[in-house]
C-alpha cells in the first residue's frame, strides 16, 4: 500500500470531498451500475466505463493489485430486452430471441471497453445469474414489513413509507417524489413513490417461479443482489452515472439497508456528469446519437473513425463530475495531444528505479481523479529544456498505466522507424534492404491507426533519401553496392510517392482556398486530417506577401 498517499473523493451521499478509508485495506471494494444490455452502448455509456477504469487503476496502486473487487454488472433482464428481441427476431420463441440480443450487445460491450483501454472488473456478474438472491432479500424485506404483496396480483413492492430516511442520497422530499421503477403498478401501490421488487409474468414472457407467482425482477433489486453475493452488506464505493442517482441508487440503498438492518450500503458515493454532443443532447432525433462501435468503426463524427484512446482522452479531459460537451474539435485536440506525448516517450529495457513522472500524476489524480492536472504533467516534463532517457520511459510507462496503449516503437513515425532500419543495414547483408524497410513501412503508427498506404510509401522515399543524402560518395563511381541499392529501391517507390504527393498538395491546396475565404473550420479540419496521417503543415507568406504552406512527414 502506498502509505504516504490520501486519496480524496467526492461523496455525493454528504455532497463533500473526503478522505478515502477503506473498510478494509487488504479488500478494497467497488460497484459500478454496467449497462443493460438491449442496444449496443453509446458514448454516454463510455463515460462511466472510462472514469471508474481510471478509479480502478488508482486503487490498485495505493492498495495493491490483490487488494481491490472491482464489479460491475450486466442487466440482461428488463422490459427493453424484452420489447427489442420481439422487434428483431418475431420468429423466434421470445426466450431465444432475448438470448440473442444479450449476449451479441453484451459481447460488443466487452470488446468497446477493451477498446477504450478500460481493464477487465474482477466480476462482471448478470442479473439472471442472481434471481435466487433477489428473491432472498425480497422475502427479507417482506418478513421485515418494507414491503408487500400487492393485492395478489403477483407483484411486491417496496415501502417507501417504512423507511424515514428514504431519500438522503438524491435529496429528494419523500411527499414530492415520483414512482421509479421501470414497470409501473399504481393501482396496487399504498404510496405513489412505492417501487417494483417483483412484477408478474405473462406466459410469453421470460419469468423465474417465486413464492409471489412466476415473475421477474425489477430494476433497483438486481444491483442489491448481485452487490451483496460479491463485495458484502457494506462495502467502499458505488459508482455510475449522474441520472441514476434517482431513482436508481436512492432504491438499492432503501432496500439494502431495510433487508440487512444497515446504517448504509457503500460508504462512497460517486457520479459522474452528464454528455451531450456538439452542445445538445444526445438523440437519435436530433442525428447526434452514437455509438461506441459507431465512433470506432465507421465515419459518423467528423468524417472519419476515431481510435479508442483517443475517445478516453476525450473523456478524461473534462473533470469527472462536469458536464461534457463531446464535439469533433474536441476529439482533434485528444488527439494531438496524444500524439505529441506518444512522439516523445520511448520504451526502455529496464525501469528507472524511481519514477517521479508517476508519482506526480498519481498524486494529482488522488485529489478527486483530477485527470487534467494529471495529464500537464507529460506536458511539463515534455517542455523542460533538456530530457534523460528516463524521462521519455517514465511518460511512455505512466501513459500505459494510465490505459492508453502506449507508443509502440513505431508510433513515434514511420519516417523515424523507415530511417532507423536503412541505418541499420549498414552492417547487414545487402540484401535485406527490401525486407527490412518493407517491415518498418508496415507497423502501425499514429493514434489513427495506420498511415495511408501512400503516405507510409512516401515515408519510406524521404528516409532512403536521407540516407543515400547523407552518405553520398564524392563520386558514384566510387558508392557501395550497398548505396546504390538504397538508391535502387528509392526509385522503385518513386512512383508510388508521387501519388502520395499529389494527394497532400491537393489538400494544401485546398486549406490555402478555405483559408483565403475565410473557412477556418475547413482549413482546421483538413490540417487535422493531414496530421493523422502523419503530415504536418507549416504556414508562411511568400515574398509577395501570400500565404503559402509547406509540409514534410511528422518526426
Amino acid at each position: 500500500m502506498a502509505s504516504d498517499l490520501t486519496l480524496k473523493l467526492h461523496n455525493t451521499l454528504t455532497r463533500t470531498k473526503e478522505d478515502f478509508v477503506p473498510l478494509d485495506a487488504n479488500n478494497v471494494r467497488m460497484y459500478v451500475c454496467g449497462p443493460t444490455v438491449y442496444d449496443f452502448a453509446h458514448i454516454g455509456n463510455a463515460r462511466p466505463a472510462i472514469v471508474f477504469d481510471v478509479l480502478f487503476r488508482l486503487l490498485r496502486h495505493v492498495y495493491g493489485v490483490d487488494h481491490v473487487t472491482y464489479v460491475r454488472n450486466i442487466t440482461d433482464v428488463d422490459d427493453k430486452i424484452n420489447a427489442r428481441a420481439a422487434r428483431d427476431f418475431p420468429g423466434l420463441p421470445l426466450n431465444e430471441a432475448i438470448r440473442r440480443v444479450t449476449e451479441t450487445t453484451a459481447n460488443q460491450y466487452f470488446k468497446d471497453t477493451t477498446a477504450l483501454g478500460c481493464l477487465e472488473p474482477n466480476v462482471q456478474p448478470r442479473a439472471t445469474d442472481n434471481i435466487e438472491g433477489m428473491q432472498g432479500l425480497i422475502a427479507k424485506l417482506i418478513a421485515s414489513h418494507h414491503a408487500y404483496e400487492a393485492g395478489g396480483a403477483g407483484e411486491v413492492l417496496f415501502d417507501v413509507g417504512s423507511m424515514p430516511d428514504y431519500g438522503n442520497l438524491s435529496g429528494r422530499d419523500l411527499e414530492n417524489n415520483l414512482a421509479g421503477a421501470r414497470v409501473e403498478v399504481d393501482a396496487h401501490k399504498r404510496n405513489p413513490a412505492d417501487f417494483v421488487l417483483w412484477k408478474k409474468s405473462s406466459p410469453e414472457e421470460p419469468g423465474w417461479n417465486s413464492p409471489w407467482g412466476r415473475g421477474r425482477p425489477g430494476w433497483h433489486i438486481e444491483c442489491s443482489a448481485m452487490s451483496e453475493r460479491y463485495l458484502g452488506q457494506v462495502f467502499d464505493i458505488h459508482a455510475g452515472g449522474l441520472d441514476l442517482i434517482f431513482p436508481h441508487h436512492e432504491n438499492e440503498i432503501a432496500q439494502s439497508r431495510c433487508a440487512h438492518g444497515t446504517d448504509t450500503m457503500a460508504r462512497y458515493w460517486l457520479h459522474n456528469g452528464f454528455l451531450q454532443v456538439e452542445g445538445q443532447k444526445m438523440s437519435k432525433s436530433l442525428g447526434n446519437f452514437f455509438t461506441i462501435r459507431e465512433l470506432l468503426d465507421t465515419d459518423v463524427l467528423g468524417g472519419r473513425k476515431w481510435p479508442g484512446e483517443v475517445l478516453r482522452l476525450a473523456m478524461l479531459m473534462t473533470h469527472y463530475r462536469e458536464p461534457i460537451d463531446f464535439t469533433v474539435k474536441r476529439l482533434e485536440e485528444a488527439e494531438a495531444r496524444l500524439t505529441k506525448w506518444y512522439e516523445f516517450a520511448a520504451e526502455r529495457t529496464t525501469r528507472p528505479k524511481l519514477n517521479l513522472v508517476k508519482q506526480k500524476v498519481v498524486h494529482r489524480l488522488s485529489d478527486d481523479l483530477d485527470c487534467n492536472a494529471a495529464f500537464r504533467v507529460f506536458d511539463e516534463v515534455i517542455a523542460k529544456a533538456e530530457h534523460r532517457e528516463s524521462d521519455r520511459y517514465a511518460v511512455y510507462y505512466t501513459l500505459k498505466w494510465l490505459g492508453f496503449s502506449g507508443p509502440r516503437s513505431a508510433f513515434v513515425g514511420t519516417h523515424q522507424n523507415v530511417l532507423t532500419a536503412v541505418r541499420a543495414l549498414a552492417g547487414r547483408s545487402e540484401n535485406n534492404i527490401r525486407n527490412l524497410v518493407k517491415s518498418a513501412m508496415e507497423k502501425p503508427t499514429w493514434p489513427s491507426g495506420k498511415l495511408r498506404p501512400h503516405v507510409r510509401t512516401l515515408a519510406a522515399i524521404v528516409a532512403l533519401r536521407d540516407w543515400a543524402n547523407t552518405h553520398m560518395p564524392p563520386t558514384e563511381d566510387q558508392a557501395s553496392p550497398f548505396w546504390h541499392e538504397v538508391r535502387s529501391l528509392r526509385e522503385e517507390l518513386e512512383p508510388e510517392s508521387n501519388t502520395a504527393e499529389k494527394h497532400i498538395d491537393s489538400h494544401v491546396a485546398e486549406r490555402l482556398a478555405a483559408l483565403n475565404t475565410g473557412d477556418f473550420k475547413r482549413a482546421d479540419s483538413i490540417r487535422a486530417a493531414l496530421l493523422a496521417e502523419g503530415i504536418q503543415l507549416m504556414d508562411s507568406k511568400n515574398d509577395a506577401g501570400e500565404r503559402a504552406t509547406k509540409w514534410e512527414i511528422r518526426r
